[in-house]
């Protein structure tokens, strides 16, 4: 009886098995050259979880064991560098989202058609009825097909959403869900997909201008993983048999043919930024390259969705050169931004990733803008800015999320469909 219970308490709490009592995350603040450098070597080190990237003057979130966090102290009394303790019990936090997660499953869906309601976070399993839902209510909108298969045999849903016309007309493609701890990104993008669908006849401009394509779950092993066995990680599920470890996953956003391993990736398997070895050892990768090469010749923006930070960034990661139509890239999500803070007052960053955030090579936008020729190429870091939450953003936030990036997608669309 003592198993049933316990059995029955982690179904309705969606149990995590990796434990995060007493891991802390520091905010600190390098000053100098010096002190950067020092968080930096810290980073290379691999001993501690950034959260952010390292940047002068900017707060940079370290996750520390409670046994390494004297040695991270001691970093940062070494080198005068400016701390505070953001998050004091990482475990508090990923308690108090999954007793919402939990007391959500009793309540009834929203929809008869499907579970999704956006004041939750939910699992692969839903995601994906919700697509096959919208095609079999809307057929005249939706397309949903499989674009391949995840490592763990799972099908990487593609949603096309078309009023139909030119098979020429002008595309927008989006995923969600490369990095699996970043629950806002599916949640948010599933939140633009039914707004486009079940809101179609208050804005039908916005699909009968532009073909849209979404795979809302590039990474569902991991985000599977990230649900019942450890909240926050990051890679995919891939187990590395060419490298004689025991360490599994690949950063997907780290193995696309671009450049590729030319700094801010790492070739430890154990690493969470690890880049497979060489480009597309992925199966999540390959499939997203060649879903988004079937409609590259039409299309002129790419979003790929992550989180967390508010920053709209260009290309490029591997350097700090800027590309030729960096004007025009910037002019556009400057449009979107401010569409998108309007609404609530969020505040977005714009820039280059290597310049606004750090160097980082082979990630899909890179690609995608490089390789694919698509000139409107973000990547869209989603709330917050870590002064609370980070990976960890409430459920309550997924709403808000959604109708500020919405605005956002708005004028992207708008302007996509003016395009030659």
């Amino acid at each position: 009886m003592k198993e049933l219970v316990v059995l029955v308490i982690c179904l309705i709490q969606i149990c995590v098995a990796f434990p995060y009592h007493g891991y802390r995350v520091y905010e600190a603040v390098a000053k100098n050259a010096a002190q950067a450098q020092a968080l930096s070597d810290l980073e290379m080190s691999e001993l501690f979880d950034f959260w952010s990237p390292v940047r002068l003057n900017k707060p940079t979130d370290i996750m520390s064991s409670p046994e390494q966090i004297q040695q991270l102290l001691d970093v940062f009394n070494s080198n005068f560098i400016q701390h505070k303790i953001k998050i004091d019990d990482v475990q508090q936090l990923i308690d108090a989202q999954q007793n919402h997660m939990g007391n959500e499953i009793v309540k009834q869906s929203s929809s008869l058609r499907y579970n999704l309601t956006w004041d939750n976070y939910y699992r692969y399993d839903d995601i994906r009825e919700f697509a096959y839902a919208l095609g079999a209510s809307y057929p005249e909108l939706v397309t949903v097909s499989v674009a391949g298969k995840s490592y763990e045999d799972r099908d990487l849903i593609l949603i096309k959403i078309s009023s139909g016309g030119s098979a020429s007309k002008n595309a927008i493609f989006v995923d969600g869900g490369i990095h699996a701890c970043e629950w806002i990104s599916p949640a948010t993008v599933t939140y633009i997909v039914r707004e486009l669908v079940e809101n179609y006849a208050a804005h039908p401009q916005y699909v009968d201008d532009v073909d849209w394509f979404f795979m809302p779950l590039v990474n569902p092993d991991g985000y599977e993983f990230a649900h019942t066995d450890n909240r926050l990680w990051r890679k995919n599920r891939r187990i590395h048999d060419e490298t004689n470890t025991t360490c599994v996953g690949t950063d997907i956003n780290r193995n696309f043919d671009y450049h590729f391993d030319e700094g801010g990736s790492s070739d430890n398997s154990c690493a969470p930024t690890y880049n497979g070895g060489q480009p597309f050892t992925e199966p999540e990768s390959r499939a997203l390259r060649d879903a988004i090469l079937a409609e590259a010749n039409r299309t002129k923006s790419y979003l790929t969705v992550h989180s967390y930070g508010q920053h709209w960034l260009t290309p490029w990661g591997w350097t700090t050169e800027l590309p030729a139509d960096y004007d025009a890239m910037y002019a556009l999500a400057s449009d979107a931004v401010a569409a998108l803070t309007a609404v609530y007052g969020t505040v977005y960053d714009i820039g280059s990733s290597a310049n606004l955030l750090y160097a980082n090579s082979g990630p899909s936008d890179d690609w995608a803008k490089g390789v694919a020729g698509i000139p409107y190429t973000y990547t869209i870091e989603l709330r917050d800015q870590g002064p609370v939450y980070g990976f960890l953003l409430p459920p309550d936030q997924i709403i808000p999320s959604g109708i500020e990036t919405w605005e956002a997608f708005k004028v992207i669309a708008e302007a996509v469909a003016l395009m030659e």
